[in-house]
């Protein structure tokens, strides 16, 4: 789940490094969501992905700080699907099309993604980073929301009482996609995220601008 910039032409340099990081993410979060966290070495990691330790270490300090890129990549989809929601949507759509450009990406890549949201959700150390970056998540949909409603963050309930739903709704999907039997769940994520939105939207949409 890779975050795209539009912040101008990508140099060859660039798009070999985000190459590499690419294939590093991809070869840590498969062999940790397969033999576990505390199992797999970062040499491991470096051999499946075709590169020395000391590449690895260019990229990432930790293999855990390749699940918190992980992560990292999830909120900036978030907060970025929010800002290019139309702005006279209300609310509960725009939160709602927001907090499902991840979910709809596990839903795509299950096969993928469900062994690695299980690694998350089931080690201590990493549910732990997970959380922290909700925290940052719902700071960073609560600024944009605000923007879009015209309010003061600082002052006004709404903008982020309305964020900490979303990604209340979020996290349960999330929780719920997982919990299925085996290796694969047979549960869409982007129908729970609607199911839950129906829910949620009369509070939602209880403040406009």
């Amino acid at each position: 789940m890779t975050t795209r910039s539009d912040a101008g032409p990508v140099s060859l340099a660039q798009r070999k490094r985000q190459l590499v990081a690419t294939e590093l993410t991809e070869a840590a979060l498969q062999l940790l969501a397969l033999k576990g966290f505390d199992a797999v070495t970062v040499d491991e990691i470096a051999t499946t992905a075709g590169v020395s330790k000391r590449t690895f270490f260019r990229y990432f300090g930790s293999k855990e700080d390749v699940v918190v890129q992980f992560l990292a990549d999830m909120g900036a989809d978030m907060r970025a699907g929010l800002a290019a929601r139309p702005a006279d949507e209300r609310p509960s759509r725009a939160l709602l099309h927001a907090v499902s450009v991840p979910l709809t990406t596990c839903g795509d890549h299950s096969g993928r993604a469900l062994p690695v949201v299980r690694l998350i959700l089931r080690t201590p150390a990493l549910l732990a980073r997970f959380l922290e970056h909700q925290a940052r998540w719902r700071d960073e949909l609560t600024e944009e929301l605000a923007a879009r409603l015209g309010r003061d963050p600082g002052t006004d309930l709404h903008p982020r009482l309305a964020a900490g739903m979303a990604l209340a709704a979020f996290d349960t999907v999330l929780h719920r996609w997982s919990d299925g039997d085996g290796g694969r769940s047979t549960e869409d994520p982007g129908a729970l995220i609607e199911e839950a939105f129906a829910v949620l939207a009369p509070a939602l949409d209880s403040v406009t601008p």
